[in-house]
């Protein structure tokens, strides 16, 4: 009888082990947004220099994911997920201590490398625990730490930013890590057909995705705020980012031993399922750097009510991860993903048809019906798509899995700040043309302005500049809910034309339960 059915507690420790880094790790790459301007005022930095406190980590953990099943064939799996968990941890507690943006900026790089490590080490142990029948309800454990750890970062690090000060928005993790160290030296073991790796590594695969990873996620973080391919920086990012990925792809497809397996990429089911994921990437990610800014930008909600007014879609994936992995043995991969697609795409398109005259049940009902179509997809989707992959491999194509999801979620975060931007301008101008003094409308607003901030007090002349400061911000706010119903549609289209992948998906039931017998 196989040991993990013998022990049925044993398998939720481990699980308990490895969620215990995953969700901080899955946390701390947003957690400290909403304390960037308490951070920016006490180091001193600019609105610019200070992004890179959330670029240097992101940056990181994207280039460790690829080659976590390296590292672990070269140190062993168990000795690499503690020393991971060990980089981490102090990584956190040296945040906290920094003297000035550079020191601060160089350990959370720091901080990335064991946090990235961490997310898709937990994905390939947890399909190795769990037995063939238990993938999906294993894929919904992991699911709440990947996808509501950066749901619920914003709200817990506006709260623990107001009630105590930034630095320990990063101490949080220390004695947590703590525990998790203990418990990965107790419960997490080597598997037994983890080959070992002596040899010599393949260092210029290395080098070339460093380089190619390195450069496109700076491109997506910096592209918006240089004006893309205006400046030459994003322009020179562009040719390093196409270069590096060109001789990676040619280094890992001709090498013996390949830093990166792309090979498994071969399986089209993996292929298919991982840029399902990403697209699940792009419109979680989306959603969250899109939703807090119209609540707080164009309802003036606080930066802490935004985040509980989040809650709803959080708390609908969590309640639809553990319905979805017990469905998933009955009904299959592809009706829950495509389920999912077409709740997502109908809260999306509900979103698009928001006004600046809602108030939170109109934000509600998109949301729940959000969080349950991205819950059910993520369960199901990430249990088919590593379903056709031998153990050996599942590593590694599980670091291949959560790079791709954490880049397509860079680009969903960067193509909607550059739509709001643009539609922005754009609206504007269009808005503008209609209001003029030869409209009847426009002089009847004019003149109600100018009579009532006259009557509080001002001259003819401040009373009239006033009025039109009003009516130029109502412009803008328009300009601004028409930027956002824009994103919020196309989003809910780019859903509803990925709908014909879902049949790429294999129904692996059959087999599980083969295996089970």
């Amino acid at each position: 009888m196989d040991e993990k059915q013998e022990s049925p507690i044993h398998k939720w420790l481990i699980a308990i082990t490895v969620m215990t880094g995953t969700i901080m790790a899955a946390m701390d790459g947003s957690i400290v947004n909403v304390a960037l301007p308490h951070i920016r005022a006490t180091i001193g930095a600019s609105v610019e220099e200070i992004t890179w406190v959330a670029t240097g980590y992101i940056l990181s953990s994207v280039i460790i994911m690829p080659i976590v099943a390296l590292l672990s064939s070269r140190f062993g799996r168990k000795r690499f997920l503690n020393i991971s968990v060990l980089i981490f941890t102090g990584a956190s507690m040296l945040c906290g201590l920094a003297w000035d943006l550079n020191s601060l900026v160089t350990f959370r790089i720091i901080q990335g490398i064991g946090g990235g490590a961490l997310i898709p080490a937990a994905m390939a142990i947890l399909r190795e625990t769990f037995p063939p029948e238990e993938q999906a309800k294993a894929m919904s454990i992991y699911g709440i730490g990947v996808m509501l750890g950066p749901a619920l970062a914003p709200t817990l690090g506006g709260w623990i930013t107001d009630n105590y000060s930034w630095p320990w928005v990063f101490y949080i993790n220390v004695p947590i890590g703590i525990i998790n160290i203990l418990l990965v030296i107790r419960f997490i073991k080597d598997p037994p057909y983890l080959v070992r790796e002596k040899g010599k590594m393949d260092f210029a695969g290395l080098l070339f995705m460093t380089f190619g990873l390195g450069a496109f996620q700076i491109l997506l973080e910096k592209g918006n705020m240089e004006n893309w391919f205006s400046s030459n920086f994003i322009k020179y990012l562009a040719i390093i980012s196409c270069l590096g990925f060109l001789l990676f792809i040619w280094r890992e497809l001709t090498t013996d031993k390949p830093a990166v397996n792309l090979r498994i990429l071969k399986d089209l089911n993996f292929t298919s399922g991982t840029f399902l994921g990403g697209l699940l990437g792009m419109g979680l990610m989306g959603g969250l750097f899109t939703l807090p800014l119209f609540l707080q930008q164009l309802l003036n909600y606080p930066a802490f009510n935004s985040g509980l007014a989040l809650l709803p879609r959080s708390m609908a994936m969590l309640m639809a991860m553990p319905i979805g992995g017990r469905l998933y043995n009955r009904t299959g991969p592809k009706w829950l993903i495509g389920m999912g697609f077409l709740m997502t795409c109908v809260s999306f398109y509900q979103f698009s048809r928001l006004s600046l005259a809602v108030g939170y049940w109109d934000i509600f009902a998109p949301q729940v019906l959000q969080g349950i179509g991205f819950g059910f997809i993520f369960v199901s989707l990430s249990t088919a798509t590593l379903s056709t992959i031998e153990k050996p491999l599942l590593i590694a194509a599980s670091g291949l899995y959560s790079v791709i999801r954490q880049v397509f979620g860079s680009i969903g975060i960067a193509t909607a700040a550059t739509l709001l931007t643009r539609g922005e301008n754009l609206n504007r101008a269009v808005l503008v043309k209609n209001i003029t003094v030869y409209r009847d409308v426009t002089n009847e607003w004019l003149r109600n302005l100018t009579s009532y901030f006259y009557l509080l007090g001002l001259d003819q002349t401040g009373a009239e500049h006033r009025a039109g400061k009003v009516v130029e911000g109502i412009v803008m706010r328009q300009s601004s809910m028409l930027a956002f119903n824009h994103v919020y549609f196309l989003v809910a289209v780019l859903f509803l034309i990925s709908f014909p992948l879902i049949f790429l998906i294999k129904d692996d039931r059959l087999a599980k339960f083969k295996e089970k017998a």
